[in-house]
């Protein structure tokens, strides 16, 4: 009986390590993580601290434009992760997150004749929900990218499965299919077909999007 207790508990400690580091955007308490998007018309990279089991501090830099080129943004911002809410299921965990930062934004609008150049202040209050097993994924997550006058809200849809189950330390392969669309910068919703290799403490994305532009993701914890 004290044998399969223990065969049960390593069990559900191994789904929960998979599902934090692949859905959450944050680590564990006391660790940084690290996780970058880019594509031709979205390029992001941020890095942050747990300070403790919910809640990370960290910095951020975005650059965003247009799909026909003629307006594009740079943010460097301070960013606060909040884990609001954990559901821990049988076999499953959800999570509702808060993410959000403030920062200056650098713009450029290119008009007939001149090209216009300005400096913002932003706000980017956003959350996000995630479901995931050992082989299922969803999230969910609406961010404002909030300026006087510029309104660049940010909303994504992912789900996905994994092709087979692996050991805790070892890598495991997943298909992702995500749809996401930028306010103001895109008409288009994006949508891109990944594939995600996922370790213990990392994982990177690959795929080509509806607009046949390449994209990479990762995320790594340390």
């Amino acid at each position: 009986m004290y044998h399969t207790r223990i065969k049960t508990l390593l069990a559900v400690l191994t789904v929960l390590s998979s599902v934090s580091v692949s859905s959450a955007p944050m680590g564990f308490s006391e660790s940084f993580m690290a996780m970058g998007d880019f594509n031709n018309n979205w390029r992001e990279l941020n890095i942050n601290y747990a300070t403790s089991p919910r809640d990370a501090f960290g910095i951020g830099a975005t650059y965003m434009r247009a799909d026909d080129k003629t307006k594009s943004r740079t943010l460097e911002e301070f960013t606060y992760t909040r884990l609001i809410h954990r559901w821990n299921l049988p076999h499953a965990q959800a999570n509702l997150w808060f993410q959000g930062g403030v920062g200056a934004l650098q713009g450029l609008d290119k008009i007939p004749g001149e090209n216009h150049h300005f400096d913002k202040v932003m706000i980017t209050p956003g959350v996000q929900f995630d479901y995931e097993t050992t082989r299922l994924y969803f999230q969910a997550s609406h961010r404002l990218y909030r300026s006087s006058d510029i309104n660049h809200d940010f909303t994504s849809v992912r789900a996905g499965f994994s092709f087979y189950e692996t050991e805790y330390d070892k890598t495991q392969p997943w298909f992702i299919l995500e749809a996401r669309n930028m306010n103001g910068l895109s008409d288009m919703v994006e949508i891109t077909p990944m594939l995600r290799l996922i370790n213990k403490n990392y994982f990177v994305e690959a795929g080509v999007n509806n607009a046949r532009e390449p994209r990479l993701n990762f995320m790594y914890i340390f």
